[in-house]
């Protein structure tokens, strides 16, 4: 009970700014239309309040406060109506129709999952080069670096459009991209935990005459779980990132990217915003998900609490 106290008065401070800031940014706009319907409006004319500050003409209309929090596109949706579009896309709709939710997380979630996978693949199997080898320690690791230096949003277009050249399209290019991002943090962990066994472990296993492949199994591997389902966590919400980042240049009409893009298309930011918390839950679970099979991996290791 202590611990949820502080978390929902923190959330209860976000709900009560995220109110307050809806005044100011909507006000200019329900101002329009009150005085459209013959409200007294200070100053009256659009002309006059287009260069006045948003804070200002808050206070000076008290009355309109309350159409700020009810327009149909708003600048800044209300928490209100972030719910309700919730309810209205989760619940309400089948997870059949193009407008549910469902539907649409199902998609990124499938490219996320897969690219997720290829990144975590590929990033074990470079980070095991990189610790038994000096030349790729010298030669990859910073290539992997600097890889992460491109902005993903100029490289995205790039792979789907090659991809498309030769034929490749759907699933495994928005995959690859949720791979490109994914791959980065698994190789850093993996590295980190494969060479986190001090020099008096491995000296004992040599005394033993292990050999380098009895040290990997039994003392670098597992000396690496830690940091692996650590790296896992980044690994998972920057692979939904990377989809929903391949869904925006195709102008993709699936996918919580596409909800995002059409909403940015036709001004509906109460449906950008419902989207947003939607991919926002989504890493939530997955995270919830990695930090589950950590708990009862550990466990079994008898690392766990």
């Amino acid at each position: 009970m202590r611990s949820i106290v502080p978390v929902l008065t923190v959330v209860a401070v976000i709900i009560a700014l995220w109110y307050a800031a809806c005044v100011p940014m909507n006000i200019k706009f329900a101002l329009t239309m009150a005085e459209r319907e013959g409200a007294v409006i200070e100053p009256e004319g659009a002309a006059a309040r287009r260069d006045l500050s948003a804070i200002g003409l808050a206070l000076r209309n008290p009355d309109q406060w309350g159409d700020t929090l009810a327009q149909d596109k708003p600048r800044l949706p209300a928490p209100h109506q972030v719910l309700v579009e919730l309810y209205d896309t989760v619940i309400d709709k089948k997870i059949t129709s193009k407008r549910s939710l469902v539907f649409h997380g199902w998609i990124t979630l499938s490219a996320t999952l897969l690219g997720f996978a290829i990144g975590t693949v590929g990033g074990i199997v470079l980070a095991v080069g990189i610790v038994h080898s000096r030349a790729m320690d010298m030669s990859v690791m910073p290539w992997a670096i600097a890889s992460q230096t491109i902005p993903i949003l100029a490289i995205a277009p790039m792979i789907i459009v090659v991809l498309n050249s030769v034929g490749v399209q759907g699933l495994l290019p928005k995959a690859l991209i949720s791979a490109y991002l994914s791959f980065f943090p698994v190789v850093v962990g993996m590295v980190k935990g494969l060479r986190s066994p001090d020099q008096m472990q491995l000296d004992l296993l040599k005394t033993y005459s292990a050999s380098k492949g009895e040290v990997f199994w039994k003392l670098r591997l597992p000396a690496s779980v830690p940091y692996f389902f650590a790296s896992l966590k980044i690994g998972i919400a920057a692979s939904l990132v990377g989809a929903i980042v391949g869904e925006l240049p195709t102008g993709a009409v699936r996918g919580l990217g596409a909800r995002l893009l059409t909403g940015s298309y036709y001004g509906q930011t109460i449906q950008i915003w419902s989207a947003l918390f939607a991919t926002a839950i989504l890493a939530a679970l997955l995270v919830a998900v990695i930090s589950g099979l950590e708990r009862g991996t550990l466990k079994r290791m008898g690392l766990g609490r």
